[in-house]
């Protein structure tokens, strides 16, 4: 009996131990380039409101959002209509159809 206590307890330790998730690896300056070639920047600074939310903002609103990779994946990559100072402006989408280079971008947000 206590070989399984003393099993149960090691293997507890091993689980608490471990991240619950390993952040993905980002290539910082293949997000940035996209970034900059998709002109996010525009509306959009890393830690500054600008016409847009900064990219700061954005990571806290999404990054605990289990679904938020997902929710912000949609919102680069499908046409949409956001408000700007009252008005109505189509936001702009990645400059990408790479699936790899848009996530990378998505987490690259994330990280801000």
């Amino acid at each position: 009996m206590k070989i399984l206590s003393f099993i149960a307890v090691a293997v507890t330790a091993a689980a608490v131990s471990l991240p619950v998730a390993a952040a993905p690896q980002v290539n910082e300056r293949a997000a940035d380039q996209l970034v900059r070639k998709s002109k996010c920047l525009t509306c959009h600074a890393i830690d500054r409101k600008k016409d847009g939310p900064s990219f700061k903002e954005i990571a806290a609103e999404y990054k605990d959002d289990p679904e938020g990779v997902e929710k912000l994946t949609k919102h680069i990559t499908v046409p949409t209509t956001v408000e700007v100072d009252g008005n109505k402006e189509e936001h702009g989408v990645i400059d990408t159809k790479d699936e790899a280079a848009i996530l990378n971008v998505v987490h690259w947000i994330l990280t801000r």
